[in-house]
């Protein structure tokens, strides 16, 4: 019976991250075209040179994910067998706290990128190289006006000219944010031992700066303006405190005791001095 209704919450956790991804993947799988948006001849902030990334799409996602998924999977075990935490889940204390950990992460990533593609696709703001991928043919475009030039043709790569359309707001900053940032709450929660009173901060300190480096890194190699930046950080951000606050049970005490040490069988959930158990009413 328990078994039957952990493999239904599963079922349930599956259709839930599907569901929360499912803008991402409609938007990159269906080729969706972004928003068309037009340009002013006189728009200094869309002519600067295309440069290659520094921080690559391979580099943000292989250590976005990498580095808190196995980060999670080294200290939920560790909580496990030094008895900081426990579930009564029937597949077992290591399989459920990791699953736990690693579900609410992967869930929070999902609906974040969504949430960025969102915004992406349907704004279609310019990239700053937008007009040096694009390539349009100014003997086709009249710039003496000043107007607002929106009937125009690229000449450029067709896919590099769509990509050029996704400006606002920076899916490298939202994404490397959340990642980091969840990251640096999930050690708040798990490294409480004394000796880590400097060393917890210190890590995430620097698990901030990456992310900062990034989203500058955004900037300076011309893919975003800093306002694209700016949001993507921020809407990074709450993602990952609504996550780890409102879905994650990484500040709630989840540890039962031995029954020969507390002498009366009523359990309560109970923190004390940084350590997670529960003790009798």
């Amino acid at each position: 019976m328990f078994e039957a209704r952990g493999v239904a919450f599963v079922l349930l956790d599956v259709a839930c991250l599907v569901l929360g991804g499912l803008p991402l993947a409609a938007f990159n799988l269906a080729k969706i075209r972004p928003y068309q948006r037009g340009f002013f001849c006189s728009d200094d902030s869309i002519k600067y040179p295309f440069h290659s990334g520094t921080i690559s799409s391979a580099v943000l996602y292989g250590v976005g994910l990498a580095l808190p998924i196995s980060c999670m999977i080294i200290g939920e075990c560790l909580s496990v067998y030094l008895k900081r935490i426990k579930s009564k889940s029937s597949f077992g204390s290591y399989v459920s706290s990791v699953y736990k950990a690693v579900g609410s992460f992967v869930f929070g990533a999902a609906m974040s990128q969504s949430l960025t593609d969102i915004a992406k696709y349907s704004i279609g703001r310019l990239r700053p190289h937008f007009l040096a991928v694009c390539k349009p043919d100014w003997g086709k475009i009249n710039c003496s006006s000043g107007a607002y030039v929106e009937d125009f043709a690229c000449t450029g790569d067709p896919d590099v000219v769509n990509e050029a359309r996704l400006s606002f707001y920076s899916g490298h900053s939202s994404f490397s944010m959340y990642c980091m940032l969840f990251l640096a709450l999930y050690l708040q929660a798990r490294l409480r031992a004394d000796w880590a009173r400097l060393l917890r901060p210190t890590i995430q300190f620097f698990l901030i700066a990456a992310t900062v480096f990034t989203g500058l890194s955004r900037v300076s190699d011309y893919k975003h303006h800093w306002s694209d930046v700016l949001t993507g950080l921020l809407q990074g951000a709450l993602m990952a405190v609504l996550v780890v606050f409102c879905v994650s049970d990484f500040f709630k005490p989840r540890v039962v005791p031995h029954k020969d040490d507390i002498p009366h069988a009523t359990l309560q959930e109970t923190p004390t001095n940084g350590n997670h158990f529960e003790s009798p009413n």
